[in-house]
């Protein structure tokens, strides 16, 4: 195999293991956090001194949030190897996508 390519194949390879590590290790907090929510939903009113701030729809909410994030954060983490690997190529058109989505959230709280 030419070096060249196999240099190629194990940044790729690193790529698609830190891409798969995150969002495997973030589905899982996020439905931790969601089922956190729904067990305090369902335990309710029966805790004794429980603190009225924690609010568990607001805690399912924080775990819907977090699924919801998990792609801007795949985005993210590519653009950031792509620079370190100064691959700026790359590198822009991730950033470019990044300003979109952000750009989109930005667009989407101003019309709600």
């Amino acid at each position: 195999m030419n070096p060249d390519r196999e240099v190629f194949v194990n940044k790729l390879q690193r790529l698609e293991e830190l891409l798969a590590a995150l969002l495997r290790y973030g589905s899982w907090s996020a439905s931790a956090v969601i089922g956190l929510g729904f067990a305090l939903a369902l335990i309710g009113p029966h805790l004794p001194g429980r603190n009225p701030a924690i609010v568990p729809h607001r805690i399912a909410t924080m775990g819907i949030a977090l699924f919801i994030l998990l792609p801007m954060l795949r985005v993210l983490l590519m653009l950031l190897v792509f620079i370190s690997e100064r691959d700026f190529r790359f590198a822009c058109i991730a950033a470019s996508v990044l300003a979109i989505i952000l750009l989109g959230v930005v667009v989407g709280r101003a019309a709600a």
